[in-house]
Order: C-alpha cells, then sequence, then structure tokens
C-alpha cells in the first residue's frame, strides 16, 4: 500500500469556555480516524488550535480585569490539559492568535482583494452608546417580535423559534450595558461569494462531498443553477468587525478586524505551518494547488456552511489547495435531551476526569454510536454503564482475564506455536481489514459490532473447551495449552482492532502480551514462545451506577 500524505483538523474550540463531552463527540472521532491511518503507517498529521478572538474574548477579559492573551493562554492550557486526558492526539495545538495565523489572513486577504473579490459597503448595525461600540446579534435581547416573548437574542427566539434580525426586537437593550441601542452607519469588508467564479468553483466542489446529506443541504444553499441568470442565491460574506475588537487588523483598513470565521479555519494552516517548522516539512507543499497530500475537516453539522463554502472559496481564489473532503457529525443529547446544567448532564470534561471515570469508557461508547453520518447521537447512561460492561469487561478483558493464569501456571507463559494456525485464528485475521475499512469510513459503530462478533466467537470457544477443566486433567495438557494459546493471541487480535478507539488500554495489552506497538501490518505476526507473556495484570474496571450519580451531582 503506497504511503498517503494526510492533514486532518477537527473544528477549533472557542477560548471561552471549557470542553464539554459533546466537543469530545467530534476529537473522539478525528482522533480514532487518525490513529487508524497512522496504523497503516500513512504519514498523518492531526492539528487544532484554541479559537481566540472575538467580542466574547474581549469582554470575558474585561470583566476578569485581566488582558486577553492572559485569557486565552488560561483557557489553553486548560483545553490542551482535557484533551491530553481523553487520547486526543494532536501532533501540535496552538492558539489563532498567533503570528504565523495573522500573516496569513493578511495574505489571503491581499490575494482575494487582487482578484477583485473584495467589497466594501456602508451597512447598519446595532450601536451601544454608552459602551461605544457595535453589537453583535447574540449581545442584543428584546421581545421577540412574533411571539412577544422577552429577554431574546437578537437573532433567534429561544421560546417561538422564529429568525429575524437586531433590529426588529421590540425594547432591545445591549447585554453589555443595558443601554437602549442606537442604529448607526459603519463600512464593512465584505468577501464576493456571490461572484459567478465561486459560485461556479463552489457546485464542483460541493459536488464531491461524501456525505449525501452534506451535499443536498449545500445546493439548497446554492440553489438552482440558472446559467441564464446573472444573480445567486449565495450572500456576500461580512469579513470584518469594528473596533473595539480583540482580533487582527486588517491591511490598510484602520479600526477595521478580520471577523473571527476568516482568521478561525486558517488557523488550521497556522498550525500546521508552525508544525512543518518543527518537523523540517515543506509546508507549500502540501498547501499548494496541485499538492498530492490529502486535507480533510471534521465538524459539527452546525457549521458545515462555513466549511463548505466560505473555507474552500477563500482557499481556492488566494492560491491554496481545497479541502479533500469534510465530514460533519449530529449533535449530543444525554438520556434523550439536549445537556442540562440543572438536570447535570451538562458534563465537563475535566469533571468526568475529576470523578474518576476512565476516558476510555466514553471513547468506546461514542465510537459505538458514530456511523459517518449526521445523525444526533445520545449518551444514555444505562446504556453507557450496560455497553462499557458487557463489551469491554465481560467480552473483550474477559478473554484474557479467563485464560492468562492457566498459560503463566502451567506453560511459563509462553503460547504453543503450533496454536497460532487455528482457524478461529484465521477467521479473526480475515475480519481485520474490514474492520479497518469501516473506521477510515468513519463508520466506528459498525467497526466496533464486527469486533464484539468476533469477541463472541472466542469467548464461546473458551466455553466449549473450558480450560479450568482441562487444568484438572493431566491428559488434556496440550488441549490445554492450545486453548489458552489461541484465546490470547485472538486477544492479541481483537486489541489490534480496537487501538484506534483504546490506545490506553492497548499500550498495556501490549506490555502485557510482550509485543511491540501494533499496527495493522502486525495481524500476521502471532506471539511465539520465545516471547513469554508478562504476568496478568487487571486491565479494566467496571463502571459502577453509583459514579454516574456523582457525576452528575459534581455537574449540577
Amino acid at each position: 500500500m503506497p504511503t498517503r500524505r494526510i492533514l486532518v483538523t477537527s473544528a477549533l474550540p472557542y477560548a471561552n469556555g471549557q470542553i464539554h463531552i459533546g466537543h469530545l463527540v467530534e476529537y473522539m472521532q478525528t482522533d480514532i480516524w487518525a490513529r487508524n491511518l497512522r496504523m497503516h503507517g500513512h504519514q498523518v498529521y492531526y492539528v487544532g488550535a484554541d479559537d481566540t478572538h472575538g467580542t466574547p474574548i474581549m469582554l470575558r477579559a474585561e470583566k476578569e480585569e485581566i488582558t486577553p492573551q492572559a485569557l486565552i493562554k488560561r483557557v489553553w492550557a486548560e483545553h490542551k490539559r482535557d484533551f491530553d486526558d481523553f487520547g486526543i492526539s494532536f501532533d501540535h495545538y496552538d492558539s489563532t492568535d498567533s503570528a504565523d495565523n495573522q500573516q496569513l489572513c493578511e495574505q489571503v486577504y491581499l490575494a482575494l482583494a487582487k482578484k477583485g473579490l473584495i467589497d466594501t459597503r456602508e451597512i447598519e448595525q446595532a450601536y451601544d452608546p454608552v459602551r461605544a461600540m457595535f453589537l453583535p446579534d447574540r449581545f442584543i435581547k428584546g421581545a421577540c417580535p412574533k411571539c412577544q416573548a422577552p429577554d431574546q437574542y437578537g437573532d433567534a427566539c429561544e421560546i417561538c423559534g422564529s429568525t429575524y434580525q437586531p433590529t426588529e426586537l421590540v425594547n432591545p437593550y445591549s447585554v453589555v450595558s443595558g443601554a437602549t441601542p442606537i442604529k448607526k452607519i459603519s463600512t464593512h469588508y465584505f468577501f464576493r461569494l456571490s461572484d459567478p467564479r465561486c459560485e461556479n468553483f463552489l457546485r464542483q466542489w460541493v459536488a464531491q462531498l461524501a456525505q449525501p446529506e452534506a451535499r443536498n443541504k449545500m445546493s439548497e444553499w446554492l440553489g438552482v443553477e440558472d446559467k441564464d441568470s446573472q444573480t445567486t442565491q449565495l450572500a456576500d460574506w461580512d469579513i470584518s468587525r469594528d473596533a473595539p475588537y480583540f482580533g487582527f487588523e486588517i491591511p490598510n483598513a484602520p479600526g477595521k478586524y478580520f471577523y473571527v470565521w476568516l482568521d478561525a479555519p486558517l488557523g488550521y494552516y497556522a498550525s500546521f505551518k508552525q508544525l512543518c517548522a518543527k518537523e523540517g516539512l515543506d509546508f507549500a507543499d502540501w498547501v499548494k494547488p496541485d499538492s498530492t497530500a490529502e486535507q480533510y475537516h471534521f465538524i459539527g453539522k452546525d457549521i458545515l456552511y462555513f466549511h463548505t463554502l466560505f473555507w474552500p472559496a477563500m482557499l481556492r481564489f488566494s492560491g491554496y489547495r481545497t479541502p479533500t473532503n469534510v465530514f460533519a457529525h449530529g449533535f449530543l443529547t444525554v438520556d434523550g435531551q439536549k445537556m442540562s446544567k440543572s438536570r447535570g448532564t451538562f458534563i465537563t470534561a475535566h469533571s468526568y476526569i475529576q470523578a474518576g471515570l476512565d476516558p476510555e469508557w466514553l471513547r468506546y461508547y461514542f465510537a459505538a454510536k458514530l456511523n459517518g453520518s449526521l445523525e444526533d447521537i445520545d449518551l444514555n447512561l444505562d446504556d453507557f454503564i450496560s455497553r462499557v460492561n458487557s463489551d469491554l469487561i465481560g467480552k473483550y478483558v474477559n478473554i484474557a482475564s479467563r485464560t492468562a493464569g492457566f498459560l503463566a501456571k502451567h506453560f511459563n507463559s509462553c503460547v504453543l506455536e503450533s496454536a497460532m494456525h487455528h482457524p478461529l485464528l484465521a477467521q479473526l485475521r480475515a475480519a481485520l481489514p474490514e474492520i479497518a475499512t469501516h473506521y477510515e469510513n468513519r463508520d466506528s459503530a459498525r467497526a466496533l459490532r464486527r469486533i464484539m462478533e468476533e469477541a463472541n466467537a472466542i469467548n464461546l470457544f473458551i466455553d466449549t473447551m473450558k480450560p479450568w477443566n482441562q487444568a484438572k486433567d493431566p491428559t488434556q495438557t496440550s488441549a490445554l495449552h492450545e486453548t489458552c494459546s489461541v484465546s490470547l493471541e485472538a486477544f492479541r487480535l481483537l486489541t489490534l482492532a480496537l487501538k484506534p478507539v483504546l490506545p490506553q488500554l492497548a499500550a498495556k495489552v501490549e506490555t502485557f502480551l510482550s509485543v511491540a506497538p501494533l499496527a495493522w501490518s502486525h495481524q500476521a505476526t502471532p506471539l511465539n514462545a520465545q516471547q513469554p507473556l508478562k504476568p496478568y495484570q487487571h486491565l479494566m474496571t467496571r463502571v459502577e451506577a453509583k459514579q454516574i450519580d456523582a457525576l452528575l451531582a459534581a455537574n449540577r
């Protein structure tokens, strides 16, 4: 198999809050995908960064009486801690507030301007006369113009679901100061997404998206192609914000700043550029238009618009390659409902760790739910307990715990090499390429179902052979040796198959089995009698209901 060069990212978490389990769905999905491809020997780089600019960062820093830089430095450390705790294998993790990112933003902007794709126009916005600042939609509240519900945000009503312009709110007020906003004119800068060059390119690019749901949604936004019409459904994209604003100032436009959604995706490249400098990679070769490298972005379905319209058009017309594909996932619910602080289900990543829960329990459960579609997934806490205990303890770990002791006691922890050709092992090895393909297709749910089918077959073999009885019968010594050897080689192969999902547990098993770090190519390299197994030690504990109760209590 030729070695592929792959750059992969997850959406950048905003530096204004903690990582919660809803975020972790995406990072775990991306990490499993990246680990699987690394196990094939491909050159895979997974990069990320904190998304650090915008009005919310500026206002929170003011509230805490610190600089925005101090705030984002603190939050970066918290985010990185959480990602490390959950085994998210970033090759580099940075911040969008970097010199490399500012340079990229300016370069892209000037390239778009040179192509006639930047426009300026006067727009009317809500303005806080007390704070002397323009107000983003989410910083204006008032009564909904449709249902009159009070204290609704300036873009949508949480009661009736209506969307509207901030100027339509009844009795509006600034969330920042409480003042009544006034209307004020300001010059803004726009990326001309409505330009026929952009529309024609996007129609072709969107058609190659891997997910049918994403293709269909983007096609709706693009509208039906009409070669005789001079209009498009695509609106130009406002890429500027007025001072005061925490971000990068637009070249030759004093007091105007790049909108966070322009500099955030370029943060992918800025983070990768820093990795390239550290590793001696040719950044330009990875991001040039005719690059043979692959580029993938994992995101939530709520930001498809930015990643499948703005981002590829921005890259295409500023001299960069476009993404190979964008993969979106659905939202997370807990026990069938939105995450809720009052119910204790708005669970932060750090609280999960502090409660003493194993992060790989959650990696396994989310992987068992993700199927590569845009469907929402549900964390049913009773099912979480049941599935982790049944699959990981009852079916998988149990194979080693039922047989390793007999191998140690009767055979000096050495396997019977002739047992490595057993038909059950041949069956399991034959399943591995299919499992690896499911991982690459982001259908980890199908991969894990297939793994558990094989685990069931191995447990049935152990139940049939009954090594506990074989050990009592001197005439069954050879049979006992074969039973234990087949079972533990099967355990090695199952560990290989589970490694993208359970890397920390796999590392423990590699030590126990006295084998090198497992890769897909190792499926045909079985255990051997010259490498005795280490003494078996407990690999994973069961989930207890009281642990979940304590977790919910900690998040209320």
